[in-house]
């Protein structure tokens, strides 16, 4: 049986009606998911191989199925010509994970005093 990917309005971890924010978290919560959007970050297209040495222990299977979740989100795109890279709207995502970063770096700062 094929894993139904965390969709707005669909029933996800967390929420029965699927509330925006938490088909966001359980999506970006999957082992791997964030990692190939850390990759993808920049807006360079990398295809499957060079996803998968930039995302080191990340098995073929599993990379094969974050992608496709992601694409059915319309976060990750895909050209035979170029390979796997962010829509418009990942990469508006990914200026959030970038402040998300930003905050996470100032809070380890703090831990570390």
């Amino acid at each position: 049986m094929a894993r139904r990917i965390p969709l707005p309005g669909r029933r996800v971890r967390g929420s029965t009606t699927g509330r925006p924010i938490m088909a966001l978290l359980d999506l970006l919560g999957q082992r791997w998911t964030l990692r190939i959007l850390w990759e993808l970050r920049d807006g360079t297209a990398l295809n499957f191989r060079q996803l998968q040495e930039r995302c080191e222990d990340i098995s073929p299977t599993v990379q094969n199925d974050r992608l496709a979740a992601l694409r059915e989100a319309e976060i990750v795109e895909h050209s035979a010509d170029e390979g796997y890279r962010l829509t418009p709207d990942g990469r508006q995502l990914a200026r959030n994970l970038n402040a998300l970063n930003a905050w996470a770096e100032g809070w380890a700062k703090r831990l570390a005093k």
